[in-house]
């Protein structure tokens, strides 16, 4: 659900850690106990892997010890702001072949795309990337779901004014889920980009909001291991 699904999506090189979205049930707890056991890893820091941490929208941070992923970062999350719960998201999940036959489960393009949508400011031009390269793979027969995905969540000013003016009248119809749409039809490229940055640090203040309750929670957890 992070870096390593952007890597898969064709939007990033590497990764340094790899961000799991799991099931938070007894019985699939219980198997990732089992898996994260392979791996030799350890908890690094506040909250310790209880469902009761991750059904409150927590995450759980490990470091492997296995000679073979050795410091490898594993975060396991269920619940993330603005996503569907889990079993909307598994429905929708893209599975991808690996070179070995392994089959790769990742959050679905739009889930991930919602996901990325952090206070953190790494998180927009990776959430850039990802939109473009999927817009390079799909523009030349988008089907109407994708062109109504890319008006809703391009960041590229030059991308967006394309297919609003090619799209013209689906964009029209979108206005008013995205004002800055208007901006786009008219090819105004400098108040376009001031919109998607107002956009963005929009959406950083309701994760700083989102977040502060659970960073307050990790703290009182962080006094009482102290």
């Amino acid at each position: 659900m992070g870096g390593q699904a952007c890597v898969l999506y064709g939007a990033a090189e590497f990764s340094r850690d790899t961000d799991l979205a799991i099931l938070a049930d007894a019985g699939n707890l219980s198997r990732l106990r089992n898996a994260l056991a392979d791996l030799q890893a350890e908890v690094i820091a506040v909250p310790p892997l209880r469902l009761d941490y991750l059904r409150r929208g927590h995450a759980v941070h490990f470091r492997c010890q296995h000679p073979e992923a050795s410091r490898m970062r594993i975060d396991v999350m269920s619940q993330m702001r603005g996503v569907d719960p889990f079993p909307k998201l598994w429905a929708r999940r893209t599975t991808l072949t690996l070179p070995d036959a392994l089959a790769c489960h990742l959050l679905s393009l739009p889930d991930l795309v919602q996901a990325k949508k952090t206070q953190r400011d790494k998180d927009w031009p990776m959430l850039r990337r990802l939109l473009e390269a999927h817009y390079f793979q799909s523009r030349d027969k988008p089907t109407p779901a994708q062109v109504r995905f890319w008006l809703l969540e391009l960041r590229t000013p030059e991308l967006l004014v394309e297919v609003a003016r090619s799209r013209e009248r689906a964009c029209r119809r979108l206005v008013s889920k995205r004002p800055l749409l208007t901006h786009a039809l008219s090819g105004k490229l400098e108040d376009l980009g001031r919109e998607l940055l107002l956009e963005q640090q929009a959406e950083q203040a309701k994760d700083r909001l989102y977040w502060q309750p659970l960073r307050e929670a990790l703290e009182r957890l962080r006094r009482q291991a102290s």
